[in-house]
């Protein structure tokens, strides 16, 4: 199967682990809503960015992505549910709501690096909601739309969503269904089905983002 995930089945309430396979690729998914869980991704990321020596210009690309309950009328602003990050073949996904003692000082200091480059869809909106939500700021977001519309020369992709950037930039399809698009990212077990979901928008955000960057 191109698309699946396996979930590791841990016995233990602070986190899950799975690994979701797209093509090729076999992403290591951590999700969570315990800061120490968060404090050491976060290490393990940076300590891989000084073992591969990335390029001063671009040292870490990051896809970030962010889900939250659905707001059913104009009255409703439901707050952001889960963040989503991933550097390579590694996610996070934070569950902020669920965070028993604040949000981690490391978070904010990895969202706020503006040596970073944080890609996503939309990620302006996304990165606003965060700063409205729960006070966090991203230093250095990077729309993928208008990315692509100037690495690949043609102002339509700035409209685009992220499955017509997968298709077009990676050559490969991915699904985005509307039961799992609407459903209750708030709870406090996810299903894997959201899992491997919001992992892949945040996967593919990254991967897209890691070839235009280096086209």
């Amino acid at each position: 199967m191109e698309i699946s995930i396996e979930d590791h089945k841990l016995p233990y309430e602070t986190h899950s682990l799975y690994d979701v396979k797209f093509f090729g690729d076999k992403i290591r998914t951590l999700v969570t809503h315990t800061p120490s869980f968060v404090n050491t991704w976060i290490a393990e990321t940076q300590q891989k960015l000084l073992r591969n020596n990335h390029p001063a210009h671009h040292p870490l690309i990051v896809g970030l992505d962010i889900e939250w309950r659905p707001n059913f009328g104009r009255r409703f602003d439901n707050p952001v549910a889960t963040l989503q990050l991933t550097a390579g073949n590694d996610c996070l996904i934070f569950q902020l709501l669920h965070c028993p003692t604040g949000i981690p000082q490391s978070l904010c200091a990895f969202l706020s690096n503006t040596t970073y480059t944080f890609v996503g869809v939309g990620i302006e909106n996304d990165a606003k909601k965060l700063m409205d939500d729960h006070g966090l700021r991203v230093g250095n977001a990077v729309d993928l739309r208008g990315l692509a519309a100037e690495k690949l020369g043609d102002l339509k992709w700035k409209n685009s969503g992220i499955k017509g950037l997968a298709r077009e930039v990676l050559g490969k399809g991915v699904e985005k269904p509307k039961r799992i698009t609407l459903s209750r990212w708030d709870n406090v077990w996810l299903t894997a089905a959201q899992v491997q979901y919001a992992c892949l928008d945040a996967f593919l955000s990254w991967k897209i983002g890691d070839s235009l960057l280096a086209a």
